[in-house]
């Protein structure tokens, strides 16, 4: 099957745009060249369910010249339809047009999960919970699958420990070398720089609030900030609101914060973090968007069916009029704004969150048959080998732990000083 995309004849545009990420995406394509000689994925089927993008075309094309038997979907709002082409011109087939319908997306995933991949590397969860609920004879021959964002684990945790989850998952979105740069630097500027494009207005003095202080939120906090704007957080964990005040952000309840908000941001990745009521609280012309990429984050199909009245429609623009009579701008539809209506993340950055995901595949792989149907971390050693590669594309190194340092760290085992068959180094002061 070579995949339904929309233009073939596209696929020159997209293959150049392609062959510009690659690149800029030194550590994905060590750890490609390293499966290449390993051989570990030659004849796997992998299935890749992510944005559909340059960056991510380029980890499917270096996986199919690795050896394994790749397969791509992605839904319509997230689709390149040049890069779509120039996938399939290459002979990989891909499922994945833009302005696709809902039942036109699941029909595609469905048909990604036809191929039988061994592994599915997935954005959001979404392809491998309905791998679960509609393909469940595809599991038995799995190896397992990765997962990169936040609020993709969160589900796959939850499968968990109800028992619903038949194969191993690592997830991705937990190395230290994807959530400390993808998320607070990539996803914090792209959102940020997303969301000026649209509005464009200067921000020199907008009141931005920020839903939510994880490492998405907190990137989007600093972000706005370097533009000038006067940033509020709102947090419903104590920890997390008191490090965005030590930040020197002022804290609020998003009900209090929304009433002087220029502009609003939910980055949780939680459904109905923005609820009704607190739309109804932004002052007249305030625009809202959303980082996190949770569908229905922000509530407003609850708002429509409350009475809200789209206005005015101009692409990713839309005015909507409360019930309340006051209006807002919503920007694209409250979808993930930095991805469906900008191009995501900086290739820098994915290219750690991509080398995460290669070496997900790899760990998979080379313990097959161990894993337990569960949500398991990166081994660390993989994860600091992703770090390694790309410090070094910045012309980076690391120091090394001295022989004194070691014999520092070995001598100070907890459980040898409780036995007392060890003190522990004396500490100054």
């Amino acid at each position: 099957m070579s995949g339904r995309i929309a233009d073939p004849s596209l696929w020159r545009e997209g293959a150049d745009r392609i062959a510009w990420a690659r690149e800029f995406m030194p550590a994905t394509t060590a750890l490609a060249a390293e499966l290449t000689s390993t051989g570990r994925v030659r004849g796997i089927r992998i299935a890749v369910s992510d944005v559909l993008e340059p960056k991510t075309a380029t980890v499917a094309l270096l996986l199919a010249e690795a050896g394994a038997e790749v397969s791509v979907s992605c839904v319509g709002r997230d689709t390149d339809d040049a890069v779509a082409a120039a996938l399939v011109h290459a002979g990989i087939p891909t499922y994945a047009h833009r302005g696709a319908s809902d039942a036109e997306d699941r029909a595609n995933v469905l048909s990604l999960l036809d191929h039988r991949p061994e592994v599915i590397i997935d954005d959001g969860a979404a392809t491998i919970r309905l791998a679960h609920t509609e393909r469940p004879g595809i599991l038995a021959g799995m190896a397992g699958a990765t997962e990169q964002t936040t609020s993709g684990v969160r589900p796959l945790r939850t499968m968990e420990r109800e028992g619903a989850l038949r194969i191993p998952i690592v997830a991705a979105n937990d190395a230290r070398t994807k959530s400390l740069f993808d998320n607070a630097h990539g996803t914090g500027q792209s959102v940020v720089l997303a969301v000026a494009d649209l509005l464009d207005e200067p921000w020199a003095g907008t009141d931005v609030v920020v839903a939510g202080y994880g490492r998405v939120g907190s990137g989007v906090a600093r972000h706005a900030s370097a533009l000038g704007a006067r940033v509020t957080v709102s947090e419903v964990d104590p920890v997390a609101a008191l490090q965005a005040a030590f930040a020197g952000y002022a804290v609020e309840p998003l009900s209090d914060a929304a009433a002087h908000a220029d502009v609003l941001i939910s980055t949780t990745g939680i459904a109905h973090t923005v609820a009704v009521e607190q739309l109804e609280r932004l002052p007249d012309g305030a625009a809202v968007a959303v980082g996190g990429g949770a569908f229905q984050e922000i509530s407003l199909l609850a708002a429509l069916e409350a009475g809200a009245v789209e206005t005015f429609r101009a692409g990713a623009l839309s005015t909507l009029r409360l019930p309340n009579g006051r209006s807002i701008r919503v920007l694209d539809d409250g979808h993930c704004i930095n991805v469906s209506a900008a191009e995501g993340n900086p290739i820098q950055v994915m290219d750690l969150s991509f080398g995460v995901q290669l070496s997900a595949v790899d760990h998979l792989l080379a313990a097959r048959g161990t894993l337990t149907p569960a949500v398991h971390v990166l081994p660390r050693e993989a994860d600091d080998r992703v770090a390694a590669l790309a410090l070094g594309a910045f012309g980076g190194g690391t120091d090394a732990v001295s022989t004194a340092q070691l014999a520092y760290l070995s001598s100070w085992r907890p459980r040898d000083i409780a036995a007392g068959t060890a003190s522990a180094p004396d500490l100054p002061g």
